[in-house]
């Protein structure tokens, strides 16, 4: 009796104990992950999420009115629209290959909101017509970075940046510095550069150019060049390149009217040709060759008193700089001035051509000092007015860390990364 009451009660303690676990178990709360939200995707001041977005390229023969037709917004609205942000931008003005783009309601009506044209990388126009009619023009941020490069020069400065793998905007930049004081005709094998400059990025990741080039140093002919970006008129705001003793690198005219030309022929009084019987045909100009529709460049200030196509001539275009000065351009394909037009250095005058007499394409660049035609690579040309004496000990103590960074950099180590996250050009 004693053993059935004793198996009895464990029972009980059984049936009780389980129905313990299932009360817990049926009270247990199950946990539940909620989904993540998606990341917030903002550009051009709006959190893209909230919309139905819309990006396309503007197609020639497309209008403001049409892409916004396509999108449900009625004629009426869009000259309302057009009218209310004529100050601001010119709806007409909209280019083909331009991006832009749409923000729609995300709802059932699908409704556009907000137009945003980008001008270039950087730089975009929002049209906001949500209600009311808002235009803003804004800039994307844009972070430059600080990079150094250098190389030695095995035939030509382009070759040198494609070589080494660098931006051929910092080749040109640096071009246009030493554009009075170096031939990039003549480069010599073993000239070597270094140069600083920045490099823009949009939001930290989307190359978008090359900035400044702060300082530079190239090695021609065994001569150290140095040239330094610095304010020298405080009262504008504009800046020139000086050598390390102050000296403006800009000089009156141009070494070349071609930008990354050859010298195929030179200025020779006593040039003789098989073709004329070995007779003295006196050169007096100096041809640069490049391809045909290559830029050809005033290699200084002046007025066009010239445009025309004339002979062995061929179109030309003649340049009176003062009263001592004259420049000729001859066998171009076609001018881009005409007489009387007002041209500054560096404005793109015409294209290499072949016509008038000549075996290839090339420009005859022929030089006139007093009336009488010389050889301007053995002239000696005037140059800018240097730094005011009152700027140079700012302009020495400026330079001085500028030098000693260009001096420290290896030859061909190129892109090296000063910092990251420097969000001004100073």
């Amino acid at each position: 009796m004693k053993k059935i009451c004793f198996v009895l009660l464990l029972l009980i303690v059984s049936i009780s104990c389980n129905q313990e676990q299932k009360k817990e178990q049926d009270t247990t709360t199950e946990i539940v992950t909620p989904p993540k939200a998606p990341p917030i995707r903002k550009e051009f001041g709006y959190n893209l999420n909230a919309y139905q977005v819309i990006k396309d390229t503007i197609r020639r023969g497309d209008s403001f009115g049409a892409i916004l037709d396509s999108h449900g917004i009625a004629t009426a609205r869009v000259f309302e629209i057009s009218n209310a942000i004529q100050d601001t931008f010119n709806v007409t003005k909209i280019r083909a290959g331009k991006p832009y783009t749409i923000l729609k309601a995300k709802d059932t009506t699908a409704k556009a909101q907000v137009f945003v044209y980008q001008h270039n990388k950087i730089d975009y126009t929002v049209i906001d017509f949500t209600d009311s009619i808002i235009t803003r023009k804004d800039k994307k941020p844009v972070t430059f970075v600080k990079k150094t490069a250098s190389g030695t020069i095995e035939s030509s400065l382009l070759k040198t940046f494609d070589d080494n793998d660098l931006s051929f905007l910092v080749a040109y930049k640096m071009a246009d510095i030493y554009a009075w004081t170096i031939d990039f005709t003549r480069l010599q094998v073993g000239d070597q550069f270094k140069v600083m400059y920045t490099e823009k990025f949009i939001e930290d990741t989307i190359p978008a150019g090359i900035g400044e080039i702060k300082a530079c140093f190239f090695e021609h002919h065994n001569k150290p060049i140095y040239a330094f970006k610095f304010e020298d008129d405080t009262i504008n705001g504009t800046s020139d390149y000086f050598n390390d003793e102050a000296e403006n690198l800009r000089r009156a005219f141009l070494k070349a009217p071609v930008k990354f030309s050859r010298i195929s022929s030179r200025y020779n009084l006593k040039r003789r040709i098989k073709f004329y019987g070995n007779k003295i045909r006196p050169h007096k100009g100096t041809d640069f060759a490049a391809p045909r529709g290559t830029p050809i460049l005033a290699t200084a200030d002046g007025t066009v008193t010239k445009s025309e196509r004339k002979g062995g001539n061929g179109k030309y275009v003649k340049i009176r700089h003062n009263a001592t000065y004259e420049t000729q351009y001859l066998h171009m394909s076609k001018q881009a001035v005409k007489v009387g037009d007002y041209v500054e250095q560096g404005d793109v005058i015409g294209y290499i051509g072949m016509t008038g007499n000549t075996g290839g394409p090339h420009v005859c660049y022929r030089f006139w000092k007093n009336g009488k035609q010389v050889d301007p690579l053995r002239e000696e040309l005037p140059t800018s007015k240097p730094l005011d004496e009152g700027l140079r000990p700012a302009f020495y103590e400026y330079i001085k860390p500028l030098k000693i960074t260009l001096d420290s950099i290896p030859f061909n180590i190129k892109d090296i990364n000063l910092t990251s996250h420097d969000t001004t050009e100073d």
